[in-house]
């Protein structure tokens, strides 16, 4: 089966276990409010995080560097905010350990590490140089 198509149809099933189960326990007023909580303190920090992060870019092109971390954090934070913003439980805590700086990069590092270890076994090139040999019969008018 797809990946994908695993996924849609995970989520959805796992955020309304949680609703049930936390709605049960702590009220379904306080279920609602404790979802829309989460979704504007997310939606604010990942503003103030992107600031940051931009800030950061900017900083790195100033010294010429490549922003190549600060590019990734971006994108990251952007996908973090729309977790935060799809109403659950579960997506919310993928939104804020994608937010938070530390865990952030406990992720990056991670998936470096697979990315460099995939990298290294799979090299299907064969190295060398070449050399452009003209020739008297070869040059046209």
């Amino acid at each position: 089966m797809n990946t994908i198509f695993l996924i849609i149809i995970l989520i959805p099933v796992v955020e309304i276990y949680l609703f049930i189960k936390i709605g049960s326990e702590i009220g379904a007023i306080t279920t609602i409010l404790l979802v829309f909580t989460t979704a504007i303190i997310g939606v604010y920090y990942a503003k103030y995080e992107g600031l940051n992060t931009l800030r950061s870019g900017f900083i790195q092109l100033s010294k010429n560097q490549t922003p190549a971390y600060e590019v990734v954090s971006g994108a990251a934070i952007a996908i973090a905010a729309v977790l935060l913003i799809i109403p659950g439980f579960a997506t919310d805590v993928f939104g804020f350990l994608l937010i938070f700086p530390l865990s952030r990069k406990f992720i990056f590092s991670k998936f470096k590490n697979k990315i460099n270890k995939n990298d290294n076994s799979k090299k299907d090139f064969i190295e060398g140089d070449f050399e452009d040999i003209e020739d008297e019969n070869d040059k046209k008018l």
